[in-house]
């Protein structure tokens, strides 16, 4: 017989070589990872967009010291420009929501005008020249509660202005005054979306007049990013 000699194992180290698959389960995370993704970027997007309305808002509702920083009073609820039918001075009929779209700076009184009213009507225009070059963000709105017609000299004064003529009934349901006031004492502001929510004191002189304007200045710079010059 004759004996045959095994090959014998080579001597020293050989390389390991190592093949890498992939997990069955892999691409199914990655698709779950990028869908997560998608959907922050998207959540980053919507609160870019609203951030600078919804800080406007934060600041005078959240946000304001308890001392009272704002002058003028804040109305919590706000309230919403109603359907309310309107007639100008020509007599061309509308609607008030149509002022929606600007910051309003409203006062209410009978045609003929009383010292109180031609007070209010000039702190208003006053009001509106002192903000510069912010001005065409806010209307000057004088809603006529009766029919008395308008002294001539008075509506020479009134360019620029939106004169509306409305029910006294139906405006009471909206717009109202300080307790003991008369709705005729006061200036209210509106905001662009058309919410009544501000409502300076009765009877401003120009020393109260001057406090009212911080606060317009207040309003149109928290909602610069939001609220644009002249209505859409």
């Amino acid at each position: 017989m004759t004996n045959k000699t095994l090959p014998q194992p080579p001597t020293g180290d050989l390389p390991l070589t190592l093949t890498v698959h992939a997990m069955p389960g892999e691409p199914v995370r990655d698709s779950a990872r990028r869908a997560v993704a998608g959907r922050w970027k998207m959540l980053l997007l919507l609160l870019v967009c609203v951030a600078p309305i919804a800080a406007s808002y934060f600041s005078y509702y959240v946000l304001r010291p308890e001392g009272r920083r704002n002058f003028g009073e804040l109305i919590d609820p706000q309230r919403p420009l109603p359907n309310l039918a309107t007639r100008t001075l020509g007599g061309a009929a509308g609607d008030l929501r149509t002022l929606k779209g600007q910051w309003l700076l409203v006062t209410v009184a009978g045609g003929a005008c009383d010292a109180v009213c031609e007070n209010n009507l000039y702190l208003q225009r006053q009001l509106r020249e002192s903000l510069g070059k912010e001005k065409e963000r806010l209307d000057r709105v004088w809603l006529i509660v009766d029919e008395a017609p308008v002294p001539q000299p008075l509506s020479s004064a009134l360019g620029g202005a939106s004169v509306l003529r409305v029910s006294a009934k139906e405006l009471a349901g909206w717009l109202k005054p300080q307790a003991g006031q008369a709705l005729a004492d006061h200036l209210y502001v509106v905001d662009p979306v058309g919410n009544w929510m501000m409502r300076f004191p009765p009877n401003l002189d120009a020393a109260a007049a001057a406090k009212a304007k911080r606060d317009l200045d207040r309003l149109l710079r928290a909602s610069a990013g939001w609220d644009t010059e002249g209505r859409p």
